[in-house]
């Protein structure tokens, strides 16, 4: 038993087994497991998951939105969903359309980079206050070139 993959259930996904990184400890409780860093494993599932070549199933979708730290409703406003709907994703009553998978694959893979982790979700964030309904603003929108040649939108006038 001491050479045997270890099933590690806890992250919620049928299939995940580790060959090292986690310690076994005989007490008269069971069999408790000690995991070594396990936000690095949960990341390594993540990138995984993410780069799998085919459609994420509910279990999947679930562990990703928690690693995430968001709520239902949390993840549903960023994909521009209703929280119902990642329940039913997550439950597996309905698969997650392709869009919203991409987006939500996109999110992690910002989540689980250092180096660029929150311009993704600000930008989601962002997309996710706009409203899409309404007239169309005419006014005029002004440009202006900075000394270093790069152009920015102008202060609106008062």
């Amino acid at each position: 038993m001491e050479n045997q993959p270890y099933h590690y259930r806890q992250c919620g996904l049928d299939h995940v087994y580790l060959v090292n990184g986690f310690e076994r400890a005989d007490t008269n409780y069971g069999d408790p497991i000690r995991v070594h860093d396990i936000d690095g494993l949960h990341r390594a599932i993540g990138m995984h998951l993410i780069e799998q070549k085919r459609p994420l199933t509910g279990a999947e979708v679930r562990f990703i939105r928690h690693e995430l730290d968001l709520s239902q409703r949390g993840l549903g406003d960023l994909l521009d969903k209703s929280g119902q709907t990642v329940a039913r994703w997550e439950k597996g009553e309905v698969q997650i359309d392709g869009t919203a998978e991409r987006l939500l694959r996109l999110l992690y893979k910002n989540h689980a980079q250092p180096s660029s982790r929150t311009a993704i979700r600000k930008t989601l964030e962002s997309l996710a206050l706009l409203t899409l309904a309404g007239g169309n603003d005419e006014s005029q929108v002004r440009f202006v070139e900075d000394t270093a040649g790069r152009w920015h939108q102008a202060p609106a006038l008062a």
